[in-house]
């Protein structure tokens, strides 16, 4: 796995997701009951923001910023400062907090956030985009490494049932208890 490329393709993915948002859109609904679209845009802002002081102070901060008016236009600056910072070369670990954590661990773990709420912006937009097989295949053991059962509940959805047999978007949606069937 290359966690490099990985964080690009998530990036890419949701920043098609954000082109769909709206002026005056801010207030829809998200797959992420408890989040409007603007607080999804917010959560993800601040999820580029741990990740590019990682890559450039070699330690995320556990307070969260704020994007400001645009969240989508935050979205997108942020997204280049995070690509620039991760090509410009980095230590091999991070202080989260107080506890260290291996980078490249670090930007998979931000790709699946990126690319899955990538996939719940587009849905709040009312587009059909579907997360691509190889980036959700390569995804989806990450998800497995981290996400643990007291996560559910607080930060993820039960899991929702998939055949085995499922395009990986769904298996790794069905993991974060998402469905992926469209009705926007």
């Amino acid at each position: 796995m290359n966690s490099g490329d990985l964080l690009e393709r998530s990036l890419a993915y949701a920043l098609g997701s954000v082109a769909g948002v709206e002026p005056g859109s801010l207030g829809r609904g998200t797959p992420c009951v408890e989040w409007d679209l603007g607080e999804l845009l917010g959560h993800l802002d601040d999820s580029l923001d741990a990740l590019h002081e990682g890559l450039t102070g070699g330690r995320v901060g556990l307070v969260p910023t704020y994007p400001g008016a645009d969240p989508a236009c935050a979205f997108r600056t942020r997204a280049c400062a995070v690509l620039g910072a991760w090509a410009a070369g980095r230590s091999e670990d991070v202080l989260v907090g107080e506890r260290p954590l291996d980078v490249r661990v670090m930007v998979a773990v931000g790709a699946v956030e990126i690319a899955v709420h990538g996939w719940d912006v587009a849905r709040a937009c009312g587009l059909r985009r579907p997360i691509p097989d190889g980036l959700a295949a390569e995804l989806l053991p990450i998800a497995r490494c981290v996400v643990e059962e007291e996560d559910r509940g607080v930060r993820f959805a039960e899991p929702v049932a998939v055949s085995p047999c499922a395009r990986p978007e769904a298996r790794l949606l069905g993991f974060l208890g998402r469905r992926d069937s469209f009705s926007g």
